[in-house]
């Protein structure tokens, strides 16, 4: 029997029966994800597995350095078939790590390919795999269509111009929507050497100038408009440590005005200023319709000497920790709650022994009628879309609020074919439903396992998200 079979990962008969009559086969709404839209416009083709399953993915690249293997071989230049090799070579010493899941089901989903990879086999599998690609002429659209893709948001930056959406959407042989989503994340770098950068694109794009914070918002808002012109309704945004600490409007401009001459900033200046401005932006989500997403807890760059040789987003980020998290988040949520403008709203946690602190308190805030799951536990992020990890979420979820209306996963990936982690987290959903079940925790009633696989799968997000 093969490693991938159709039964992996699925370890009751209840779960196997969920995952095989109804969750194999949904779509997927890909609410958040890293997927570059120009190469989505441009239909790239892939020549090469290289290309498109080591290229950018840190996981792979952690674990290379791992077992060891120098960096030529990562992210230098050795030519395609080294670095086939040598990841061959570390994933045969992976198990017990989701990239031994994960690479396995891609390989079989994507490439037709129903082998373990090792390094005695990865010079053949290469080869292989490569002419799979030209002879079935993969790209960037095919992938997406043939993984049942219905809905992408990608991840862009405020002064983005958005134009690879305008083509995209004038592709009427192209099925799925891609939308963008914005992401704003260099306005919580106050102090820094970004948030020149930002205000100085922004009075270009928007042709003004920007003196004061109350110009600052406007700009924002005024690219939220442009970005919802686009068929954007989400946001996101990447804070490393969630705070809330009380503002004047006096402070806030003390702490722009420094910003913007260079002065140093103190800890509560930076704090204060990332309340106003997620309150700011949250005004225009609310009137708008959006959903916000906030993922807080990514300790970025670690390594200094690695950051300055290739630069972030390599795979030296590690999960942070911090104090009062209930505090800081019940806070900010009361803010826009009392102020009247909390709009929807995914909180993601990068670290786990929050998971109870988050569904506890968003549970706090779900006081619009007629919103089902209006403040959402978001999906088990980066470190967390583990076995492990999606369990502990889930779990935290149903303990704390309703896993009936949980919008489930997403890819948050570069790759084109990471939509493999859709189905990984279908398999785990459906043995975790079914342990339930055939421990009498949950009514064997097929109207209710239906409605509920239904909805985690897609339904939920098809709803929250109103995008299409």
């Amino acid at each position: 029997m093969s490693f991938i079979n159709k039964d992996f990962m699925l370890n009751n008969e209840t779960g196997k029966k969920l995952y095989h009559d109804i969750a194999k086969d949904m779509p997927i709404y890909d609410f958040h994800c890293h997927l570059d839209p120009k190469q989505i416009a441009e239909d790239v083709h892939f020549n090469d597995i290289v290309d498109i399953w080591l290229s950018g993915d840190h996981y792979k690249w952690r674990a290379m350095r791992g077992q060891g293997i120098e960096e030529y071989y990562i992210t230098g230049d050795a030519s395609n078939k080294e670095k086939f090799i040598k990841w061959a070579e570390t994933l045969e010493n992976s198990v017990g790590n989701p990239l031994y899941h994960w690479s396995h089901l891609e390989l079989k989903m994507y490439f037709n390919i129903d082998e373990i990879l090792t390094a005695n086999n990865a010079e053949r599998i290469y080869e292989e795999a490569n002419r799979f690609l030209a002879d079935n002429h993969i790209t960037t659209q095919s992938l997406i269509t043939d993984s049942n893709v219905k809905v992408i948001c990608t991840t862009d930056n405020p002064t983005d111009s958005l134009e690879y959406h305008d083509e995209i959407a004038k592709q009427d042989d192209f099925k799925t929507a891609v939308l963008p989503a914005f992401r704003p994340d260099d306005v919580f770098k106050i102090g820094e050497e970004a948030f020149i950068n930002l205000i100085k694109k922004l009075e270009n794009v928007e042709n003004t100038e920007i003196k004061d914070e109350h110009d600052f918002v406007d700009a924002l808002h005024h690219r939220i408009d442009y970005f919802h012109s686009k068929g954007a309704k989400l946001a996101d945004h990447g804070i490393s440590i969630l705070q809330y600490e009380p503002y004047t409007a006096e402070d806030i401009t003390k702490t722009f005005i420094n910003a913007i001459n260079q002065s140093e900033l103190s800890n509560k200046d930076k704090a204060q200023f990332q309340t106003f401005i997620l309150n700011e932006l949250s005004k225009k989500y609310y009137e708008k319709g959006w959903a916000m997403q906030i993922h807080f807890g990514a300790l970025r760059n670690a390594n200094t000497k690695m950051f300055e040789k290739l630069g972030p987003d390599t795979g030296f980020d590690s999960i942070t920790d911090q104090e009062h998290v209930a505090y800081h988040l019940n806070s900010l949520l009361n803010l826009m709650e009392y102020e009247g403008h909390l709009p929807k709203t995914i909180i993601y946690n990068l670290n786990p022994t929050y998971n109870d602190i988050v569904g506890s308190a968003i549970a706090n805030f779900q006081t619009e009628a007629g919103v089902k799951g209006k403040i959402q536990h978001g999906a088990g992020w980066w470190f967390n879309d583990t076995k492990r990890g999606m369990i502990r979420q889930m779990s935290s979820l149903a303990d704390q609020g309703l896993l009936m209306n949980f919008v489930g996963m997403l890819t948050d990936s570069r790759s084109f074919i990471s939509y493999s982690r859709h189905d990984y987290f279908r398999r785990i959903l459906c043995t975790f439903i079914g342990d339930f079940v055939e421990r009498g925790e949950i009514p064997n009633d097929e109207d209710l396992l239906r409605k509920l696989i239904e909805n985690i799968c897609y339904n939920n997000a098809y709803r929250y998200f109103n995008l299409i």
